[in-house]
């Protein structure tokens, strides 16, 4: 299907912007760029309660927000983990996004704002969002969320440790996760499949580009083999999380995508998986840019209250 007509202009826009390619610059500067990508999220909507505040992590305390879309009820919760390669984005980017989804699915959402790569290479971002999880099952009553219906979620790079966190749940017994939301998750760093090739360039997100962020991820050539950093490398998918993943058709992550919903079905974990038509990597947060956003936003939450049985 042809690319929507709203993310040409997108495209255009960004291609005549002369912003540097993601190994032309330095980290500095990449994420200076970056400043103005709220507005291309749209509006942030109305919401009962957003809190920032900070947890203990491993290395450093890591500020994260809570959005409760409603008082006093005892909710579900959605841990949620921001995309950027690792490298990119702040949680300023994902506010009309994460609102979005607190409010129409009527359940809290915690994200956090977890140290980056290259500065903090793999374990520590992983490390910081499992610590996340874990604080949140620990203050599960006073945060007014139901245990029992708490999950993890993220999208590009998030989606990785979204994955990546289930996976150790799984391990280590330490939770037992409602679901694991995966929207175009990068789970298999050697990226020997079609959708790398024919979405190489012209979509946004590059394969070059996708391979520079690994590079920066991945500091130690044995971490490519480790499930916590390259989810799609676990030697066994049996007893995770049900999965809800989502891929864009115009992304080279799109079979990364795919991949991983099959290893997940073959495994026996019950698995949603759905391809958007016509869309790029990115665009869950360019509500600004196409009403597509709203409507994976809008199925997210379905299929989160679905598995939820609520």
């Amino acid at each position: 299907m042809a690319i929507k007509h709203e993310l040409v202009d997108y495209l255009t826009a960004r291609s005549n912007s002369s912003l540097p390619e993601v190994w032309q610059a330095p980290i500095s500067e990449l994420r200076k760029n970056l400043e103005n990508r709220a507005l291309q999220s749209g509006e942030p909507e109305n919401i009962f309660e957003v809190k920032h505040r900070f947890i203990p992590g491993p290395t450093s305390d890591l500020p994260i927000r809570i959005y409760r879309p409603v008082k006093g009820s005892v909710l579900p919760a959605l841990v949620f983990f921001h995309g950027g390669g690792w490298v990119l984005n702040n949680l300023d980017s994902y506010e009309q996004a994460l609102r979005s989804l607190a409010n129409k699915g009527k359940f809290v959402v915690i994200a956090v704002n977890y140290q980056k790569a290259p500065e903090q290479p793999f374990p520590v971002p992983f490390d910081d969002c499992y610590a996340t999880l874990n604080w949140v099952y620990e203050n599960s009553a006073q945060l007014g969320i139901n245990e029992s219906q708490i999950g993890v979620g993220g999208d590009s790079a998030g989606g990785n440790l979204a994955a990546a966190v289930a996976i150790k749940a799984r391990d280590q017994g330490d939770f037992n996760l409602a679901f694991q939301l995966l929207i175009y998750p990068c789970n298999d760093n050697e990226m020997k499949y079609d959708s790398a090739y024919n979405n190489a360039v012209g979509y946004g997100l590059s394969t070059q580009s996708m391979e520079w962020f690994w590079k920066q991820y991945l500091s130690r050539k044995a971490d490519a083999k480790n499930p916590y950093a390259v989810p799609a490398a676990a030697k066994d998918f049996r007893g995770l999380a049900p999965a809800i993943i989502t891929t864009a058709e115009l992304d080279p992550l799109l079979d990364d995508g795919y991949n991983y919903a099959e290893l997940l079905r073959k495994s026996g974990v019950a698995t949603v998986y759905r391809e958007y038509d016509g869309v790029i990597h990115g665009y869950f947060t360019l509500a600004a840019i196409t009403p597509e956003a709203q409507v994976l936003q809008q199925f997210v939450v379905d299929e989160i209250n679905a598995l939820l049985q609520r």
